[in-house]
C-alpha cells in the first residue's frame, strides 16, 4: 500500500464527485450542491469539536481521530464542489508561514 496524501485523497474526491456511481457517496453528496455539502461540513466541526472536548476529559482520542478524518474529508467535498484546488489552499497556507498567527488575523481587518 502507498502512504496516503491529502493529494490523493483531493483526486479520489475529485473522480468520484463526477462520476455517475450511484454507490458512491461522494457522488451523492456533490450532486446534492454546496448547500448540502457545507451542511455536512458543519455538522462534521461540531462533532469534531464535541470529540475535542470529551477526549480532553478523558483521555481517550479515538474519536477525535475519526471525526477529524470525517471533518477533512467534507472540507475535501466543499473544495472540489467549489473548484478550489487543494493547491490553492496549501499555497494561502504557505503564504502565512512568515508571520504569526496574530499577525496573520490582524491583516485580515475584516473578520474578529
Amino acid at each position: 500500500m502507498s502512504e496516503f496524501s491529502f493529494e490523493t485523497l483531493a483526486e479520489i474526491i475529485a473522480e468520484r464527485a463526477r462520476s455517475d456511481d450511484t454507490a458512491s457517496y461522494t457522488a451523492k453528496l456533490a450532486g446534492a450542491g454546496m448547500s448540502k455539502c457545507a451542511q455536512k461540513l458543519g455538522e462534521e466541526a461540531v462533532e469534531a469539536a464535541i470529540a475535542a472536548v470529551e477526549g480532553a476529559a478523558d483521555g481517550d482520542w479515538d474519536t477525535l481521530t475519526k471525526e477529524a478524518a470525517d471533518l477533512i474529508y467534507h472540507l475535501f467535498v466543499v473544495l472540489q464542489v467549489a473548484d478550489i484546488p487543494l493547491q490553492a489552499v496549501k499555497d494561502e497556507l504557505a503564504s502565512r508561514t512568515g508571520q504569526t498567527g496574530l499577525e496573520e488575523k490582524a491583516s485580515r481587518g475584516d473578520r474578529p
